[in-house]
């Protein structure tokens, strides 16, 4: 019996394997899920606990500690992902696995539940986990090797990630804004169902890409390598990568605060207003679409110029592009530090729509060339033995960036003065106003009234100046002046928040004519205002503020570091260039275009059928 190897010929579709674009879009409807829910996690969170449709009610500073470590663990998760797909499953099948967890993670957190809520988000550390770095990985396996569509390929790929979420920041992100949070955790929950179909749909098309090499469907050279110790060139190249996976921690820790810093920023310091009758203020989750949307624009045109560049003969190492890369997307912070600026040259200021354009717009040319190049690095490198693990590595060094971004997204947030309102209702109702508030009739039905919040069990806000005096802190009422002290306490501790509050008055030389300035926030302990029965009694009212003006001093300066570590760091990648890409011994240098189809050798002819 003859055991002669039998080549695939695969279809191809706009010049590339058709197995690519089932994974193009399976990948986009995971990221459509993703990305649809991230845009409108950190929201959630902070979300008041005693709004029409309430969210958990915790501080920025805490939403930002969970959404770091959320999304660390998502990618970190990558690594036992990895692992199981070379040691146990095979790339195919944990893809499949994944996919299915990550369906039910998303189904869950539509359920308006707290246990629900966690219950999903660790169902979706696990789901990316088995799927993300499989995937990629499925996607190298398509080209062999020297085939210079491989970056090209990626690219592809990486559009499709964007496309879905690119649709998804919008739909979702305007579902969430106009039905409700859960519902908009939903539609995130069928984009992936829908990915699910695709890859399901596609098998025929990924036939050898994917299996378990260590199995009986392994060639013997693919046996063989996987039992043998590394050589030196081998080693030389795992350096490398782990060098490279410095500059994704560095990349990925600026680059993710669009889904902290950023969106928390733009929801409360970008004029959104659009003057439109249907739309008058565009939700801040749906500026999470911008980074995508300007990667399908530009994706192809960045992947093209590479392509160019390297056929002039300019440098074009995988190396120097996530260098060049870093920099650009460190400078989009730039324009964050002129949005600072404006929405802090009067009091309670906002910033134009126009920087947060430009801001995102450079993250995605920098990241258009960095991280899709990332990708294909690993899949030049990576000995096959450790294919999937090495993709795990990346991910797992994307999650610490993500951990690094939700760190820095939290030291832009100055820890808030808290305090307990110490009058009744009545004495606070002439600092209030009426105002259009959406409440639950008795029917279940949102319905819009016009009445005092305090009536509600709704927040309300007195924005206030606020400055050192005879050994007190003054809070006079903006406009009037109105004394607002008798309102509130501040809490009593170990060392007072009045302390601390007076002595950061004094080392500003803040005075009554000078002041600076503060949004009280009063809202309802969200346990009480459950108790129906107690409905609009003014009790069990909470204070919280933070000073206007140091937290604008806080944020700019966290722009302008993200601006120099960033550049810095990229500039110090293209000064050791040389002796980096001496460790990947001519990996790249052999690239060429393949003008005909090149048959891919399999071990097993069955797997031909």
């Amino acid at each position: 019996m003859s055991t002669a190897v039998k080549p695939i010929q695969r279809k191809e579709l706009f010049g590339h394997p058709v197995g690519l674009f089932i994974l193009f879009f399976t990948e986009m409807w995971e990221r459509f899920s993703y990305y649809g829910m991230r845009g409108i996690l950190v929201l959630y969170i902070v979300a008041s606990a005693t709004a029409i449709d309430p969210g958990l009610g915790w501080s920025n500073k805490d939403a930002l500690w969970l959404y770091g470590w959320y999304t660390m663990l998502v990618y970190v998760a990558s690594i036992p992902g990895g692992w199981i797909a070379d040691k146990f499953l095979g790339q195919k099948k944990t893809v499949m696995l994944g996919g299915l967890l990550l369906c039910c993670g998303h189904g869950i957190l539509a359920i308006p539940q707290d246990w629900a809520f966690f219950t999903g988000l660790i169902l979706i550390i696990l789901g990316v986990g088995g799927l993300k770095p499989n995937i990629s990985t499925m996607v190298g396996g398509l080209y062999q090797d020297g085939d210079i569509r491989r970056d090209s390929g990626f690219t592809i790929f990486y559009i499709g990630i964007n496309v879905g979420a690119f649709l998804a920041s919008i739909s979702v992100g305007l579902v969430a804004y106009y039905y409700g949070w859960h519902y908009g955790f939903g539609l995130a929950g069928i984009g992936m169902l829908f990915g699910q179909i695709v890859f399901i749909w596609g098998q025929k098309f990924l036939k050898g890409i994917g299996e378990y090499t260590g199995g009986e469907s392994a060639s013997e050279a693919e046996k063989a390598a996987s039992k043998r110790p590394l050589n030196k060139v081998e080693k030389d190249r795992v350096i490398v990568l782990l060098i490279s996976f410095l500059i994704v921690v560095v990349f990925w820790g600026a680059f993710e605060q669009a889904g902290g810093l950023m969106n928390l920023y733009t929801d409360a310091k970008v004029d959104r207003t659009t003057g439109l009758s249907w739309m008058e203020e565009i939700p801040a989750a749906v500026f999470q679409s911008l980074n995508a949307g300007y990667i399908i624009i530009f994706g192809t045109i960045v992947g093209g110029f590479w392509i160019w560049w390297k056929k002039s003969g300019r440098e074009s190492s995988s190396l120097f592009k996530m260098a060049v890369g870093t920099i650009i997307m460190g400078l989009g912070y730039v324009f964050m530090m002129f949005a600072s600026q404006e929405a802090s040259a009067e009091v309670f200021g906002k910033a134009a729509m126009y920087w947060i354009f430009l801001a995102y717009l450079f993250h995605t040319i920098g990241e258009l060339c960095t991280s899709p190049v990332a990708l294909s690095f690993i899949t030049k490198l990576a000995p096959l033995k450790y294919a999937s693990i090495m993709m795990g590595v990346y991910f797992a060094a994307t999650g610490f960036g993500n951990l690094l971004a939700g760190k820095i997204g939290e030291s832009a947030q100055l820890e808030s003065f808290s305090g307990t309102m110490v009058v009744s209702k009545e004495e606070v109702m002439p600092y209030l106003s009426k105002t259009d508030i959406e409440i639950k009739n008795e029917q279940n039905k949102v319905v819009e009234i016009n009445d005092f919040p305090i009536n509600q069990d709704k927040n309300f806000e007195i924005r206030a100046t606020v400055y050192p005096e005879n050994g007190k802190v003054m809070y006079k009422r903006v406009g009037n002046g109105e004394t607002l002290n008798e309102l509130f306490e501040l809490e009593q501790g170990e060392e007072s928040s009045t302390s601390e509050l007076l002595a950061t008055l004094r080392e500003n030389n803040v005075t009554a004519s000078e002041p600076y300035h503060a949004r009280l926030i009063f809202e309802k302990d969200g346990d009480k205002a459950q108790i129906l029965e107690n409905k609009g009694d003014g009790k069990d009212y909470g204070v919280s503020f933070v000073l206007e003006e140091e937290q604008s001093e806080q944020e700019f300066a966290t722009f302008m570091w993200l601006t120099v570590f960033t550049v810095a760091f990229g500039l110090l990648v293209l000064l050791f260039l040389k002796k980096l890409k001496k460790l990947t011994h001519g990996a790249e240098d052999n690239e060429h275009e393949i003008m005909e189809q090149e048959p891919y050798e399999l071990g097993n002819p069955d797997l031909n059928k």
